[in-house]
Order: structure tokens, then C-alpha cells, then sequence
């Protein structure tokens, strides 16, 4: 008994060091935001690489997560409510919470091992203590154009898969489902509010810098060799759908909660 106490004590003071080293490298990085002239063409490359790279992958998941919703509604809707609220369901769901979500789990899996195995390797191969021996802050050099990408591109992902999910919806509900594109469009602006598209917008927001910095913070922890650039990769990955997920529940709470309601 005495043992797993012992345990459950170690991984707790263990957690609550990671999240103080987590803190400590935002502000770091938050530091370095008056220093962003001086990396400006490297967030320019992570910019493409994060939003450009990501979009094949992000269009197959909204344009079938889009149909997937307007099947279920109308499913669920049977007999009991009109299908024209096909669209009002698929409108609300896909701008407050599929798109963002999604997307924010979508990209996370695909850059954030990227960037995590990106730096580990440097990491584990001495090229961020030659930056630092150069004079070079690997935090604004290496974290900061990564930080600034993800916190500008999600957003602007999550723009078009929110687009493509209603047209993937749209084409289910017409080929499908049986419904006139009139209707679904009716029913899509029957309970439109452009507060979802702002709580939605926000979310992306605070996915794309947990996205950017987990794979940072994991990157700069690599040790071990290729082993462990797998596992800082692998744990970058876990760390951010967790976030994600965690962070999707306090920001409904607050933004639909309080603020939209």
C-alpha cells in the first residue's frame, strides 16, 4: 500500500513539474514576441507547413464528417421533427464544436509529431546547444515561429473545414437523405448566429498554440537517441488531444456559457 502511495505521490509531483516547465516556456515564448522581425521568413514556413500541408487531410475529414452529422440528424429527426432542421443542426454543430475540434485533433496528430520529432532530432543531435553556443535563443529561433503559425493557421484551417463540412452535409442531406438544397440552406439559416462562428474561431485559436506548444516543449525535452524522438513525438501527439479536449469544455463553459449567452 505504502508503495502505490509512494507512486501515486511521484507522479503527481511529476505532473505538476511538467506543467510548471510548461508555463515557463510560454512565457518564454511570449517574451520573444518583440523579437518576431527577426524570424518572420521561418513563421512564414511553418505557416505553410501547418496550414497549406495540412489541408488534404483536413478536407477528407470535414467533407465526411459534415455528411456524417446531416445522416444522423436525419436519422434521429424521423417521424418526429421537420428535415428542414437537418441544415440547423449540421450548422450549429459543425461551426461551435466539429470543426474546430476536429480539425484541432486532425492537425495536432499530423504537426505536432512533426515538429516534436523536428526539434527532438536537433535536440538529441547537439544543434540547439550549437544555436545557444552561437548566441542564438533557440526558444525564439526554434518555438516562437512555430507558436505564432499555429496560433494564425489553425484558424484559418478551421475556416475552410467548417466550409467543407456544410458542403459535405449539404451533399448528403441532397443525395442521400432526399432533402431540396433549399431546404437545408433554409434550415442552416433558421438558427445562424455569428456568435458560433466567433466561438469557434476563438477555440482554434487556443488550439493551435497548445498544438504548437506541445511539440515544442516535447522537441526541447528529447533525449536518448531515435528512441526518444519517438517518444517525445508520441507523447506531443497525447498531450495535445488531451489539451485540446480539456480546453474545448472550459472554453464552452466560458465563451457560450457566460459570455455568448
Amino acid at each position: 500500500m505504502t508503495r502505490y502511495v509512494a507512486a501515486i505521490g511521484t507522479n503527481t509531483v511529476r505532473a505538476i513539474s511538467e506543467l510548471g516547465d510548461i508555463v515557463i516556456l510560454l512565457l518564454r515564448i511570449v517574451r520573444s514576441f518583440t523579437k518576431i522581425h527577426k524570424v518572420f521568413r521561418i513563421t512564414l514556413v511553418q505557416m505553410m507547413e501547418m496550414g497549406i500541408k495540412s489541408m488534404p487531410v483536413v478536407v477528407v475529414t470535414a467533407m465526411f464528417t459534415g455528411g456524417v452529422a446531416a445522416i444522423q440528424a436525419a436519422y434521429q429527426f424521423k417521424g418526429w421533427i421537420p428535415l428542414r432542421y437537418v441544415g440547423s443542426v449540421v450548422g450549429k454543430s459543425v461551426l461551435i464544436e466539429l470543426g474546430p475540434v476536429l480539425t484541432g485533433l486532425v492537425v495536432g496528430g499530423r504537426v505536432g509529431a512533426s515538429i516534436a520529432a523536428e526539434i527532438g532530432t536537433m535536440k538529441v543531435t547537439e544543434q540547439v546547444d550549437a544555436l545557444e553556443s552561437l548566441g542564438i535563443d533557440s526558444i525564439r529561433f526554434l518555438a516562437l515561429p512555430r507558436f505564432i503559425a499555429g496560433m494564425v493557421m489553425i484558424p484559418v484551417v478551421v475556416v475552410f473545414a467548417d466550409f467543407i463540412a456544410i458542403l459535405g452535409g449539404y451533399g448528403a442531406a441532397v443525395g442521400s437523405i432526399g432533402m431540396s438544397g433549399h431546404s437545408f440552406i433554409y434550415g442552416m439559416k433558421l438558427f445562424f448566429e455569428m456568435g458560433d462562428v466567433w466561438g469557434g474561431l476563438i477555440k482554434s485559436v487556443f488550439f493551435g498554440m497548445i498544438i504548437a506548444l506541445m511539440g515544442c516543449y516535447h522537441g526541447l525535452r528529447t533525449e536518448g537517441g531515435a528512441e526518444g524522438v519517438g517518444r517525445a513525438a508520441t507523447r506531443a501527439v497525447v498531450y495535445s488531444c488531451l489539451l485540446i479536449l480539456i480546453t474545448d469544455y472550459i472554453l464552452a463553459e466560458t465563451l457560450f456559457g457566460l459570455i455568448f449567452a
